[in-house]
């Protein structure tokens, strides 16, 4: 009977997940041991993760969904966290204060897809449930109003600016706000009091994520943003050449000096993939990134190949993740936002932990 309930139990806690995620917590491994007693059940976990309140509510999940599984009396959680110390930057943690992950996207130089990746990386997590934000953070070049399909400007209400909602994904960019054929002429100062509208001054509201498409290289934005913002994590991209890969390089080696945990390389135009015999050929010279990536102890979260209908999408502004949910290209980013969340939670299990009884 004692197995029957440990089973049993087993089996419900597949279906409590992580907050603000899709995984479950036994897929994780934070279940770490199942006793039962009669009907008394004790539940040991190790959850990385710097939010307590998120350990507290899968605990009560845990208990709700344990505790009314028949012949369970009583349910015990034993709960060990991983605490986060506090950054040696100066960050400000009253800014996005619904989010609960802030992730970079970023490239060492531009042309690499950058904004293709983080549009359709956003668009996958919001097709997987995930509540996702995207600010386009590449004041010089904004793309991501065109890629969306977005050529209005946004309302304010109360004081705030409503980001757009496409695709289930909350979008900003200033290129809502400018005329799209006026070029931005501004020095470090402007650019970052912009950057500061675009964070406080927008609605976000509760995120599950919230995606930074940063400029390329690593100038004032992208290290004043590195710097000022809790960020979760840095995703690099870049395309396999070598003239790609030493600049992202440097884009990798600036998050690491400011301690923002870089997740791992995404691999854009890895191959080209004909349409007619649907053939891949090398672009450019094969595995770059998966040299770069071993070589500075990074992991590969993805490759991505080069295909038309990728690009079309951006320039009409649908997604292939959208306009082909049973894609390659689909299955190849909902891979990568499972990457993300593996890593994020890698990096926050790295952390002391503190036993909460």
């Amino acid at each position: 009977m004692t197995d029957a309930i440990e089973s049993r139990v087993r089996e419900c806690l597949r279906t409590v997940t992580f907050p603000g995620m899709k995984r479950d917590i036994v897929s994780f491994g934070f279940v770490q041991r199942v006793a039962v007693t009669g009907g008394d059940v004790v539940v040991d976990l190790r959850v990385p993760t710097r939010d307590p309140e998120a350990a507290t509510e899968i605990r009560r999940r845990i208990v709700d969904a344990v505790g009314s599984l028949d012949g369970v009396s009583d349910v015990q959680v034993s709960l060990e966290v991983a605490t986060a110390p506090a950054p040696a930057t100066a960050r400000d943690p009253s800014l996005l204060p619904g989010v609960s992950h802030v992730v970079a996207v970023a490239s060492g130089k531009g042309g690499v897809g950058k904004s293709t990746v983080a549009t359709n990386l956003s668009a996958a997590m919001a097709a997987l449930g995930l509540r996702v934000g995207l600010l386009d953070a590449d004041i010089y070049g904004p793309s991501i109003p065109l890629m969306f399909g977005i050529n209005r400007r946004p309302e304010i209400v109360k004081g705030k600016i409503q980001p757009f909602e496409r695709h289930g994904v909350r979008v900003m960019s200033l290129g809502f706000l400018l005329d799209p054929d006026t070029p931005v002429i501004w020095r470090g100062p402007m650019v970052m009091k912009a950057l500061g509208q675009l964070l406080g001054d927008v609605d976000w509201g509760r995120l599950d994520y919230l995606l930074l498409d940063l400029p390329p290289g690593t100038g004032d934005a992208a290290l004043t943003l590195s710097q000022k913002l809790p960020l979760s994590g840095a995703v690099i991209v870049s395309t396999p050449q070598d003239v790609a890969l030493i600049d992202a390089r440097k884009g990798l080696a600036m998050f690491r000096k400011v301690e923002v945990p870089v997740l791992g390389m995404v691999e854009n135009m890895s191959t080209f993939v004909c349409p007619h015999c649907g053939e891949a050929t090398d672009v450019f010279k094969r595995g770059g990134v998966e040299r770069t990536a071993e070589l500075l102890d990074c992991e590969v979260l993805g490759t991505i190949p080069l295909d038309g209908a990728l690009v079309r999408g951006s320039d009409d502004g649908l997604p292939i993740v959208v306009s082909d949910t049973d894609g390659p290209h689909a299955a190849i980013f909902r891979g990568i936002v499972a990457a993300i969340e593996r890593r994020l939670l890698e990096v926050a299990s790295e952390r002391p932990t503190l036993t909460i009884v």
